[in-house]
């Protein structure tokens, strides 16, 4: 089997042929493992391969297919996960040289889920240090395989890259400020970031604990939806977990969206925004609308404090969550870390708790929204595919962190659950992303819309070329 006859089939498609015998969950993995090793070297979306590993639960997979067992929504089908995700047995480094040698003696809860449900583990993914905003000096930062000089996005780059890529057939990321926004929408990939506390934080390493979000990064949101299945609920080792059922994602009329109403602020979504992700937006919604959608004039609750007070909070609770380390050790880690917990160190708690009232009175606010609209609509990022020099001399101009995370900080501080995916390329064919936002546990919602968006256009269809 060669690796470009299936290497861009959606996890929904593979898992399906997996079930009625076209596929071989063993072949497929040892067809993706030879495509890693012949693209990945030129990527670095991997910190590390997972193959003996793979191929043993690949063979699992298939002995029970002979056998007319299923073990579960995703059998058979090879993914990768961020590699701050504990994973028993394998080194989990988080991007932090301070942690190569951390072997977890058992998985995190979305590992061990993603097994339950039957998935091959490929490996562990490339990411930033500590999730936050820059990979470490020692360590190689993921390719744009759309282009080398764009950003790969972060937190999670090398789960956009692998998944864009082709390398596996879908991945996990977490998002914090954006850090699945972000890699999905440079890399044309579709992603969820669900309610925070809808999927368990149990063996992950934190950033910010009441900001940190883990969900799906995949070829489509039908994708998203399979994977949120396998890897959401209650989880008796994370407390803040919802006890809220997980219902099925996949249900639901993707033909049409009568009655569907989605928030539209024109002065949000174009203040600061790209000409070309401006029009995207709007044919997005153009497509929405085909669908029977209703686009309904709002008006976001005001976020320019807001995302600057993102960095205040966030580095408080880095600092909480780096305290065994930092500042002890504080030569090993890179200089954009050090500096966020460095702030949180310094952070006053008046000043921790006037960003804490902030935030209550957006999310209260936005909770009110939803209940005039089912979705709102805006872009991913505010630019198409940046430059990593663009994004480089964007961080030297005084409130770039308002303009980069406008879209995407105000609803991880809020918890509400967000699905970005392709909406358009630029006249070079660079990726452009449009991303929805609903109310807290409408997940479903998100995905339905997503995948009626994808059955109307092909964006999410579009690979690079590698």
């Amino acid at each position: 089997m060669k690796d470009e006859d299936i290497a861009w089939l959606q996890a929904i498609e593979l898992a399906h042929g997996i079930r009625i015998g076209q596929y071989s969950s063993s072949e497929v993995t040892e067809a993706m493992l030879q495509r890693i090793g012949r693209i990945d070297p030129g990527l670095h979306a991997f910190a590390r391969l997972t193959p003996e590993l793979a191929i043993s639960q690949a063979r699992e997979a298939d002995a029970r297919q002979a056998k007319g067992e299923s073990l579960g929504l995703l059998h058979g089908v090879p993914i990768a996960v961020k590699d701050l995700c504990w994973t028993q047995g394998v080194a989990t480094m988080a991007g932090m040289p301070i942690h190569r040698d951390f072997v977890p003696t058992v998985d995190g809860t979305v590992v061990r889920r993603l097994r339950e449900a039957g998935a091959v583990l490929l490996g562990k993914l490339q990411m930033t240090e500590g999730a936050y905003s820059a990979h470490h000096p020692d360590v190689i930062a993921p390719v744009n395989p759309w282009h080398a000089q764009c950003w790969p996005g972060v937190s999670s780059s090398g789960s956009g890259v692998a998944t864009a890529a082709g390398l596996c057939f879908g991945s996990i990321g977490t998002d914090t400020g954006g850090s699945i926004r972000f890699p999905s929408a440079a890399n044309a990939v579709t992603g969820l970031k669900p309610t925070w506390g809808r999927v368990s934080r149990y063996g992950a390493f934190e950033l910010a604990a009441s900001l940190d979000h883990l969900g799906p990064m995949c070829r489509s949101a039908a994708d998203c939806g399979l994977m949120l299945g396998a890897i959401a609920g209650a989880d008796q080792n994370d407390p803040t977990a919802l006890q809220s059922p997980v219902p099925d994602y996949l249900s639901g009329d993707i033909r049409r969206l009568d009655g569907l109403r989605i928030g539209l602020d024109e002065a949000f979504v174009s203040n600061g925004v790209d000409a070309a992700v401006a029009d995207a937006l709007s044919a997005g919604i153009d497509v929405l609308r085909r669908l029977g959608a209703r686009i309904i004039p709002v008006r976001m609750p005001d976020v320019d404090e807001l995302v600057l007070s993102w960095v205040p909070h966030c580095a408080v609770e880095a600092a909480v969550a780096h305290a065994d380390t930092f500042p002890s050790r504080r030569a090993e880690y890179g200089p954009m870390l050090a500096g966020l917990l460095d702030e949180g160190r310094a952070v006053s708690g008046a000043d921790y708790q006037r960003i804490l009232l902030q935030r209550a009175d957006f999310t209260g606010r936005l909770n009110a929204l939803f209940g005039q609209v089912d979705l709102i609509a805006m872009p991913a990022m505010p630019f198409a595919a940046p430059t990593i020099e663009g994004i480089a001399a964007l961080r030297q101009q005084p409130g770039y962190r308002k303009l980069l995370s406008r879209f995407t900080a105000p609803t991880d501080l809020s918890g509400h659950p967000t699905i970005t995916f392709p909406s358009g390329f630029t006249p070079a064919g660079l990726p452009i992303a449009m991303q929805l936002v609903s109310a807290h546990l409408s997940e479903g919602a998100l995905i339905r819309v997503g995948r009626a968006f994808q059955e109307a256009t092909d964006w999410h269809t579009r690979h690079p070329v590698v």
